[in-house]
């Protein structure tokens, strides 16, 4: 493809993170069947997540200063083929030892997709449209996400094994990396590797101010898909087959959104950075009240309250990375994607065990009640970063 601005260009951008986020969040919908067949705690299953996790965090800043010094394509192409490898490698797991060491792989090779697709993005978005832009490229987390929730614990949910979905995975990384390694021929980089200045950004307050909020963001997204399932099966009439469909349905509900509020910040008075905030913090009050409200929910007003979610809680994280880029000085995109998406992916560090741990012991009422006030912080970080972004 080539370079120029357009539609087109975004949405070659799309696929591959459709199919990025295919085999990443397959470890979400298939918690409840890690926990089945590896005899594992509700803490345990955190810390599947978490293993993920960190490894999409630790190789953040590397992919970061992959995709400054040489562009998008080099990243998009080996995170593809690593993605593969780590799919392929969960479906082969025989213990919890070698599951996590599996997913550990498979979050590391993620790490290259928020840095690439928004440098990426911010390449060919049409003049006036980058925050719709954003939006549709981050659907394809949620559609990737989505797809993951149908193929992995649908197959398991009709006996054709778990393990089938994370090849399945593995086998659509493989053959669109081909494509993107043949065709695509990305943006162009400083052509000089180096560690990004994470310095630099400090005095960016704005910046800072969101990034600290990602902290809460990375909190409601990964606890809410990692739990959705187990959740719905434990606490409400819903089977495991129904369970996958109010994730899958969530997540499609989450790329709505994304799309939505990407084309109302476009349309919001103020900067780029500015709207994005805003809308931001109105969207996530929506997901605070929401996640307050799931305890209270049965059947089929639980599944109602995730499809909310999805909207207030998923749908969040196109307006935080194209903020994120919007405030970032000239040459610091992949640094300032790397940081914010670093503290997103501490929340997800962090808070699944921590409501793994409260669903064990004081029930899931408590473990929702804790995300609600995590993502009512965000709300006061992307407030106060908005305060200082509009001050400069």
């Amino acid at each position: 493809m080539s370079d120029e601005r357009g539609w087109r260009g975004v949405l070659v951008v799309a696929l591959w993170q459709v199919v990025a986020s295919l085999c990443y969040y397959s470890a979400f919908p298939a918690t409840d069947a890690f926990q089945t067949d590896f005899h594992l705690s509700g803490v345990e299953v955190g810390f599947v997540i978490t293993t993920l996790t960190l490894g999409y965090t630790l190789m953040l800043f590397p992919a970061g200063a992959l995709v400054d010094a040489y562009g998008d394509r080099p990243a998009m192409v080996a995170g593809l083929a690593g993605l593969a490898l780590g799919a392929f490698g969960v479906s082969l797991a025989t213990s919890y030892a070698t599951l996590l060491a599996a997913v550990f792989v498979l979050g590391a090779a993620y790490a290259t997709a928020m840095p690439s697709t928004n440098v990426a993005v911010a390449e060919r978005a049409p003049r006036g449209s980058y925050n719709l832009a954003v939006g549709i490229k981050q659907v394809g987390v949620t559609l990737g996400s989505a797809l993951a929730a149908f193929v992995v614990a649908g197959l398991a949910a009709y006996a054709l094994g778990w393990q089938l979905g994370f090849r399945v995975a593995a086998a659509a990384a493989a053959v669109v990396g081909v494509g993107f390694l043949v065709s695509y021929e990305g943006s162009g980089g400083t052509g000089s590797l180096s560690f990004p200045d994470v310095g630099a950004l400090w005095g960016n307050r704005p910046l800072m101010a969101l990034a600290a909020g990602g902290f809460f963001v990375g909190a409601g997204v990964f606890t809410t898909t990692g739990y959705a399932v187990p959740y719905l099966e434990a606490d409400t009439t819903a089977t495991a087959a129904v369970a996958s469909v109010v994730l899958g349905v969530t997540q499609l509900t989450g790329s709505a959104g994304r799309i939505g509020v990407g084309a109302l910040a476009d349309r919001v008075r103020g900067t780029a950075a500015i709207a994005s905030i805003r809308v931001l913090a109105a969207q996530s009050g929506l997901g605070a009240v929401t996640m307050a409200a799931i305890p209270f929910l049965a059947m089929p007003g639980a599944a109602v309250g995730f499809a909310v979610l999805g909207l207030g809680v998923l749908g969040v994280t196109g307006l935080y990375h194209g903020a994120l880029v919007a405030l970032a000085g000239e040459g610091e995109s992949g640094a300032a994607t790397a940081a914010g998406q670093t503290t997103l992916n501490c929340g997800g560090l962090v808070i699944p065990p921590a409501f793994g741990y409260l669903a064990d012991t004081a029930g899931y009422a408590a473990g929702w009640d804790l995300l609600a006030v995590c993502i009512a912080l965000g709300v006061g970080f992307a407030l106060v970063a908005g305060r200082l972004a509009a001050a400069e």
